[in-house]
This record gives C-alpha cells, structure tokens and sequence, in this order.
C-alpha cells in the first residue's frame, strides 16, 4: 500500500493552496485542447518552493548543492516518525497533524522545530527531514536557523508533507522524496510517497 503524503497543487479558489509569503503563485494556463487541437496541454509556472517540496541546501547555503546535483539514494530511504532510534541515512518525519490546517489563514502559524533538537539530528546522520508544516523553523524568525543547521550539513528538508499519520501505522516504513531534476536550482516540487517494506501495517 502506498500512502500519498504530496498536496495537490492546484489553483482553485474554494481549496486553496499555502504558499509561503512572497512565493510565486502556481499558474495552469490551456496551450492546446481536444477537440481543437489533437492533443491537451497545460503551460505551468510555480517557484520551486511550492506545494510539497524539498529544500536543497542551496535554498540558503550559497555554495551548497542543487538539487540536479543531490545524491538521489538519499531521498528514498527508510523513514521513522520521530519515536524511533535515529541513525545515519534514516529520513525523519515530523508528525506535527498541522496538514489540516493547508490552505486555511492559520497554516502559517505552525509548530516548529527547536535549534538545539536540529543538531542533534545532524550530529546523529541524519541527512533528510520532512515535516507537514510551511517549514520547520518558526515563520516569524527571519534567522531561519533550523535551516541552515540542515542544509548547511548538507542535508535536506522537505516541506508542505501531508498524511504523515498514515505512516505511523505502517511496518518498516520508507518513503521516497524525489525532485525534478531543474539544472542549478535551490529546490523542487515532489511526490512525495511512503510504503511499507513489511509488507503489513502494524
């Protein structure tokens, strides 16, 4: 079973997405249609913080890689939602239950991680944290120290997660966080998927 831990991106007025302040919008725009034209196809534009995505660490460390740079084996991995034993090359998810506010004024208001708990972390191995807030550090902190304590290990954060619940009940969870591969750029939407290698929920 697979779990789908990715927001739809949408531009949709009455289910409105969370972007942070600034960002730009998502815009979908008809190029071509059936039955005018043979085929349909859809201009896209979106920043590359939008919706679920992942921050590589040149979203803030300026010599820090891109996301066409970042090792891909990093990003599908073994997953632990925080209660577990933490060690190098696990993917930590950050089950906070704030998804049910995305899209609503209060998403931005949105627990956080502490500094102090981002380097333990670090200290530990691990290289990818996912959490189902805007961010992980606090949205009224213009320091973004949880950040660069992430990308500045070289590690990476994945943001705007949802579902992460789901993957409590699951044995042996892993997860794949993979990005499109946009030459030189500091992040990347994703698809965002967790499943289990037990083969059983637990």
């Amino acid at each position: 079973m697979m779990i789908d831990l990715t927001h739809t991106l949408t531009t949709s007025t009455e289910a409105p997405m969370s972007i942070w302040p600034g960002h730009p919008t998502l815009e979908m725009r008809k190029v071509a249609s059936i039955p005018e034209q043979n085929a349909n196809v859809t201009a896209i534009s979106l920043g590359s913080h939008t919706g679920t995505h992942i921050d590589a660490p040149n979203h803030f460390i300026a010599d820090g890689l891109t996301v066409d740079k970042y090792d891909l084996n990093k990003l599908i991995g073994r997953a632990l939602v925080i209660d577990g034993e933490l060690h190098e090359g696990v993917i930590v998810l950050i089950c906070t239950g704030w998804s049910q506010y995305w899209g609503k004024e209060n998403y931005g208001q949105h627990p956080f991680v502490d500094v102090n708990a981002a380097e333990k972390l670090m200290e530990k191995g691990v290289r990818v944290v996912g959490c189902d807030t805007l961010s992980p550090d606090d949205i009224c902190s213009p320091a973004s120290q949880v950040h660069k304590v992430i990308l500045g290990a070289g590690g990476v954060i994945a943001e705007n997660l949802r579902g992460i619940e789901e993957v409590l009940g699951l044995k042996d969870p892993f997860v794949s966080l993979l990005p499109l591969k946009l030459d030189n750029c500091d992040g990347s939407p994703i698809r965002a998927i967790a499943w289990s290698a037990g083969g059983e929920s637990v």
